[in-house]
């Protein structure tokens, strides 16, 4: 909360002070009404002087005007301060979240980061709406109203102060317990949203498996618990109207009895009891607003804390200052050679690589090998063998724990990821479509010629049914992609990694929907068209691989075999059952 308040409500200091003087004007206004109508009963009706009553009348409704003229104002102007720091927090926490580490997003979890977009950045602009709106009218009306009814009968008002301390004694009581449960409450929406959002993208399956039944059930599950949830979090909060309505009626009952055995015995009139009943009115909607303002006070610093969480992460992908001369010697292996000359001009190297995601259990162990500019490398191997991993590491989504990994020499930690991510076109597995023309799911917000897009599209294999579906859909796409096919939309996908013509094309099991001879197709224009671009193709099947220039096996996170596919099949027992088993070739 306090990075809301002290940074983003900042620039709004001037704005809401004016508003907060606007605010308490309507409040001063409406406070005078109740005295003036007391005055009116008590000193100008028994006068019988017409004009006078006229007089007062007058000045009740002049305040009456201005007391509704400024509430609307400074509601208005709240309601603007509100919309404009929120929709810089959405930003600033929409930013934050596209240059979170994978790392990072995964320990955050995607429903959550949505949730904090949008439930929590609405709860904090209602807190931020209401403070303003609220906040000092509620106070002001409450000190007010006790100044006021002090100042017309003490003796009265001190039956009002009695019930104050009680008042607050239960509003602090209840707000402490309910925060917990708030922010409990937002853990089990986050549950929430991401079964809804896995149900929704795989609906498909779950209809051809028959499991709606059981995804019901899952769902009533996680549904019972948030509703259990927002129950507990509402009966605790609920206690604070009727609490605070039954103390406030004890009072005005003691105030109507006390004042009516003293008008009787002659120390008060009739006017100040009719304004302490109306001012009791006031004070009671004023405590009212501020129960209903610790109820969303209590929500926001729970979504204020989370916001925080995301906005104060530091950048765990920190910049690495090479020295200039290359390495000392010995240090990494490097034998004091720069890494220029270490690596023969080789575009990317892998030295003695090893990752862990969990930092227990190492997904990648020991990897190393290297592959010269414009040369394909092809990865092979089993589920979880850490195929995609190696490419992660590549462009640095994630830092290796051991070992190096370079680019033209230069460790991808000492690149600034602008520069680093912009040598790459990259298809990774179940890539996204958006729902927006081909064209631009190909262009990317890019600065890119239609010519050069219309060429990758041709490269993909993608330009005969762009063309079609250009002149019956008008070449527009739904959200994932659901009017393409599934080897239609590998095709867009890699389109989209060759407009740019990257220096390294990573395709990660990009051509799995493609037929063979879609395939083949799709590397010979490879070959022809992107002869300097250095090609990693990630893919189950031996035919995408075996005529890369080099093919790397994986298994269980192991480097097992690295090669030709002629050098494999006569060296690597896993790389000749693969090819075995998808081709029947025994290599011989």
């Amino acid at each position: 909360m306090k990075r809301i308040i002290t940074y983003y409500l900042r620039p709004y200091y001037a704005r809401m002070a004016v508003g907060f003087l606007i605010k308490f004007l309507g409040a001063i206004m409406d406070l005078f009404i109740p005295w003036i109508l007391a005055y009116v009963i008590d000193n100008v009706i028994p006068v019988g002087s017409l004009r006078l009553i006229f007089v007062w009348g007058g000045i009740m409704f002049v305040c009456s005007i201005l007391a509704v003229s400024f509430n609307i104002i400074a509601n208005r102007m709240a309601s603007r301060v509100a919309s404009d720091a929120t929709q810089i927090i959405r930003h600033d926490l929409f930013a934050k979240t596209m240059y979170l580490s994978a790392r990072q997003t995964d320990a955050f979890t995607k429903p959550s980061l949505i949730s904090r977009l949008t439930t929590d950045t609405y709860n904090v602009n209602q807190m931020i709406g209401r403070i303003q709106r609220l906040g000092v009218r509620a106070p002001i009306l409450l000190v007010g109203g006790v100044i006021f009814t002090m100042s017309l009968d003490p003796a009265l008002s001190g039956v009002l102060l009695l019930v104050m301390p009680v008042l607050a004694v239960v509003m602090v009581t209840v707000s402490r317990k309910g925060m917990p449960l708030y922010r409990k409450l937002q853990s089990c929406v986050d549950s929430f949203v991401c079964l809804v959002r896995e149900d929704i993208a795989g609906i498909r399956v779950i209809k051809a498996l028959s499991k709606m039944d059981y995804e019901k059930e899952k769902f009533d599950e996680i549904n019972t618990m948030v509703v259990t949830c927002e129950r507990n979090a509402e009966r605790t909060m609920a206690v604070l109207n009727p609490a605070m309505n039954m103390l406030l009626n004890l009072g005005l009952v003691g105030v109507i009895i006390v004042g009516a055995f003293r008008v009787n015995a002659g120390t008060s009139e009739v006017g100040k009891i009719l304004a302490f009943m109306t001012y009791f009115t006031i004070i009671l909607n004023a405590m009212m607003s501020i129960s209903r303002m610790f109820v969303i006070i209590s929500k926001a610093v729970a979504s204020a804390a989370r916001i925080d969480q995301v906005l104060a992460c530091e950048d765990d992908l920190e910049l690495l200052k090479e020295e200039t001369g290359g390495k000392e010697e010995g240090e990494n292996g490097w034998n004091g050679r720069n890494a220029e000359n270490e690596t023969g001009g080789e575009e990317i190297v892998f030295d003695h690589v090893t990752f862990s995601y969990n930092k227990n259990e190492p997904n990648l162990k020991d990897i190393s090998f290297s592959v010269k500019k414009g040369e394909m490398l092809g990865i092979i191997g089993s589920t979880g063998s850490g195929k995609t991993t190696l490419a992660s590491l590549l462009m640095r989504l994630a830092d290796v724990d051991e070992g190096r990994v370079l680019i033209a020499g230069r460790d991808v930690r000492s690149f600034e990821k602008e520069e680093l991510r912009s040598r790459f076109g990259v298809v990774f597995q179940n890539d996204t479509i958006f729902e927006d023309t081909i064209y631009e799911n190909v262009r990317m917000g890019r600065p890119l010629e239609e010519e050069a897009i219309r060429a990758a599209l041709g490269c993909a294999q993608a330009e005969e049914f762009v063309k079609e579906k250009a002149e019956n859909e008008g070449a527009m796409l739904d959200i994932r992609g659901a009017n393409l096919s599934g080897g239609q939309k590998q095709r867009i996908l890699i389109a989209r990694a060759l407009a740019a013509r990257p220096e390294i094309l990573i395709l990660d099991d990009s051509s799995s929907a493609l037929d063979y001879r879609t395939d083949a197709m799709l590397r010979r224009q490879l070959r022809e068209n992107f002869s300097d671009t250095t090609t990693i193709l990630i893919a189950q099947r031996i035919s995408s691989v075996m005529h890369a220039d080099h093919i790397l096996v994986l298994e269980d996170g192991e480097m097992i075999g690295f090669g030709t596919h002629q050098e494999l099949m006569e060296g690597c027992e896993v790389y000749r059952e693969i090819s075995r088993s998808q081709t029947g070739d025994m290599g011989g």
